[in-house]
């Protein structure tokens, strides 16, 4: 990959050198505050206006290729250890893979008490993202000194009470998923038909209690964006600023009213004016989705498979969509709760007509999630069924292909295996939130690095503003880098002592 880059910074300064100028190379590396590794690479004109960027991913991780051979039991343990900070998207995803690749029906205590889990993780994962790795940007401001871009500063922006409310709460909802999932990092709930572990009765008035402060503690989430963001001119002009915004399809997974749902449903696709584009079963995935190499990136690029690749592009010729909270509000006609709609329609009411295309609209989004995530929590502890003994129905038919999705809080996360008959993966295939992001994400960033940056001016802060291109995807590079059939473009080259290329051999 970085061969790739320097040979694209060469010919730029050949043709530069031509008639007597030289191009500039701007490197953020490491980019900051996302789950997993990244840099961009920036290449200024003459001018000192931005040529071209990349949004370049350098990890590896071939969970994929060491999957195979090993049980499909063992899938909902393997694929946690993707990511420590979403662990449990990747648990409940490959649980729900393998109920279909055993075609076994969960109980519907055992889909409740899921549900219930990752309706906890949803909020704590989202606050996380909210008051650390993207709020920083709003609440201590964009162009704020580095060393205070983070929750240090947040805190003493917002006060020591609030940031302690947010730690506590935090702490309190990761109890919850310990109890049932054994473990908040790597979960091990989840089982072929239903789950390991029931919610006791002696313990619902704590779950009640907690899922009620959840609430409570979303809605104050809520009035902080207000406060501090929507209150603020400046950020609002930045939010829908053309150098964030880009028209695309969105993908998210909706229920029988095509409200949003982050454990179940059909996943829904509308077009860059709203207009529903497809509507399948999970099952359909590949009929859909395809996915495009370029040989700067180990991440790939996906887009819509009917239209075919069009390039990184956006507008009504597209082929390139987006999944995470603005593309799930967009892909749904609403939300199933009621302080979630009411949020839902403030939203659209201020930013205009679905489907918004601001990419920093990401983060009003995901508060509304947030809100959405905790009245679940309080409909799921009170449903009379949530503490049933029967937790499991035990599966009988001989496997061979299973595939589950979720909506991960960064977007639709798709496992699919395929097994012998003695239930040994042969193939695994992860398509995860980010992955469906990328080609959106590297646009983000090119084209806010070309409205923000002009005759060779950089600072620290502006540098910040092109990451927050990214960060509102709230992106996981740990889970996304991948290669389908275990390969990836590695090029070996070989110089001898003067320096000369001597050899070359790709696979």
């Amino acid at each position: 990959m970085e061969e790739v880059i320097k040979e694209n910074w060469n010919t730029a300064q050949a043709a530069a050198g031509a008639v007597g100028q030289k191009t500039s190379r701007i490197v953020v590396d490491p980019i900051t505050r996302l789950e997993g590794h990244g840099k961009i690479d920036i290449f200024l004109d003459a001018k000192g206006d931005v040529e071209r960027a990349y949004f370049q991913v350098p990890e590896l991780r071939g969970f994929e290729v060491f999957s195979r051979g090993r049980p499909a039991e063992d899938m909902p343990q393997i694929t946690s250890r993707i990511c420590g900070v979403c662990p449990t998207a990747h648990h409940i995803a490959a649980t729900k893979a393998l109920d279909d690749l055993y075609k076994v029906e969960p109980t519907p205590t055992a889909k409740k008490i899921r549900e219930l889990v990752y309706s906890i993780f949803f909020l704590e994962d989202h606050a996380l993202h909210v008051y650390v790795l993207g709020g920083p940007d709003f609440i201590v401001g964009p162009q704020a000194p580095k060393e205070l871009r983070n929750i240090i500063g947040v805190i003493q922006k917002v006060g020591i009470d609030i940031g302690k409310r947010v730690i506590n709460t935090r702490r309190q909802l990761r109890e919850l998923i310990t109890y049932l999932g054994g473990k908040v990092i790597h979960p091990v709930l989840g089982l072929p038909g239903g789950v390991a572990k029931r919610l006791a009765p002696d313990e619902l008035p704590k779950f009640k209690e907690i899922a009620k402060e959840g609430l409570d503690f979303a809605l104050f989430t809520l009035q902080v964006f207000k406060d501090i963001v929507l209150k603020n001119q400046e950020y609002v002009n930045l939010i829908t600023s053309d150098a964030y915004t880009h028209k695309t399809y969105y993908m998210g997974l909706v229920d029988e009213n095509n409200k949003v749902n982050f454990y179940d449903g059909l996943i829904r696709v509308v077009d860059t004016n709203g207009k529903e584009y497809a509507k399948f079963h999970t099952n359909k995935y590949l009929d859909y989705i395809a996915e495009h190499v370029e040989p700067w990136s180990y991440i790939k690029f996906n887009y819509l498979k009917p239209l075919g690749w069009r390039g990184f592009t956006d507008g009504a010729d597209t082929s390139i969509y987006a999944v995470a909270p603005i593309a799930r509000l967009n892909a749904a006609d609403g939300m199933a709760t009621p302080e979630a709609q009411k949020a839902f329609d403030e939203m659209y009411s201020v930013l205009g007509a679905k489907p918004v295309h601001h990419t920093l609209a990401n983060h009003w989004a995901r508060v509304i999630e947030m809100i959405y995530a905790a009245e679940r929590m309080i409909e799921l502890v009170n449903d009379p069924e949530i503490t049933s003994e029967n937790i499991r129905n035990i599966p009988t038919k001989e496997p061979k292909v299973g595939i589950g999705v979720v909506e991960a809080p960064r977007g639709t996360l798709f496992h699919h295996y395929e097994t012998d008959k003695n239930g040994l993966i042969q193939k695994a295939n992860l398509i995860v939130a980010t992955q469906n992001n990328s080609s959106r994400i590297a646009m983000s960033v090119e084209k806010s690095a070309k409205a923000l940056i002009h005759n060779g001016e950089v600072t620290d802060g502006l540098l910040n503003m092109i990451e927050m291109a990214f960060r509102a995807y709230d992106p996981c590079h740990g889970c996304a880098t991948h290669s389908l059939p275990g390969q990836m473009p590695l090029v070996a080259r070989i110089y001898d002592n003067a320096g000369r290329l001597y050899k070359e051999l790709m696979r």
